[in-house]
């Protein structure tokens, strides 16, 4: 049985590849969906993983099967994109997987990339990604990782605190869910974005950061 479920993901994961060359030539995330295939074939990732799928938060997380070492963890992030991006994706390298819990972190780019797109718009693109897990894998956890007060976009802070909130509410009227907020851990004592914790551009964490990330996250990983 497990050959099978091994031999049919394989399968999976080329169908993918194969869609995306065709429709990412010009995209440019093109580049970052080729590479996961690319390990993919090379070491084909176990089923009922925990897959993380969002933006640079955690491309940038190399290190992240440390921080849950006792967790079938695959880190899928890839800088820049936003929640339109995952829903673009989701076939190529979502759906092949077969995980037990999918880990969200996205949004920001989406505010940052359109300084006219309402909180009610994130939201619903949440949603969009949200009904399309649901109906390919609908007994997957899906957890989202609240945006983050990141001080490079504390202009928009307030768009992110609203959207968050949204998003919050939509899970909480859904079912195997959970979301994880990562705001108020990452304020100082006068509730601005903590500087320590990021890198010199403002907007990326350091260990420090991911460390706070890690206390939050792992309460809510199936075991």
């Amino acid at each position: 049985m497990m050959k099978t479920r091994t031999f049919f993901s394989l399968i999976l994961l080329f169908i993918g590849f194969l869609q995306t060359q065709a429709q990412t030539t010009k995209n440019p995330f093109s580049g970052d969906i080729r590479r996961f295939q690319q390990i993919d074939f090379a070491h084909p990732p176990k089923p009922n993983s925990i897959l993380f799928y969002g933006s640079s938060s955690f491309r940038m997380w190399t290190d992240m099967q440390q921080y849950f070492p006792d967790l079938p963890i695959i880190n899928r992030g890839f800088g820049g994109s936003r929640l339109t991006d995952l829903i673009l994706f989701a076939d190529e390298i979502v759906f092949p997987y077969q995980p037990r819990q999918i880990v969200i972190y996205c949004g920001e780019n989406d505010f940052a990339d359109n300084d006219t797109l309402s909180p009610d718009a994130v939201t619903d693109r949440f949603i969009h990604l949200f009904d399309l897990i649901r109906k390919k894998l609908p007994g997957v956890q899906i957890s989202y990782i609240s945006m983050k007060p990141s001080p490079s976009r504390w202009h928009l802070a307030g768009k992110f605190a609203e959207a968050n909130l949204s998003i919050e509410k939509f899970l909480q009227e859904q079912t195997n869910t959970t979301y994880i907020n990562v705001w108020n851990k990452m304020l100082n004592k006068n509730n601005l974005p903590d500087s320590t914790i990021f890198l010199d551009d403002m907007l990326h964490m350091n260990a420090d950061g991911y460390k706070i990330w890690q206390k939050e996250i792992e309460t809510h990983l199936l075991k």
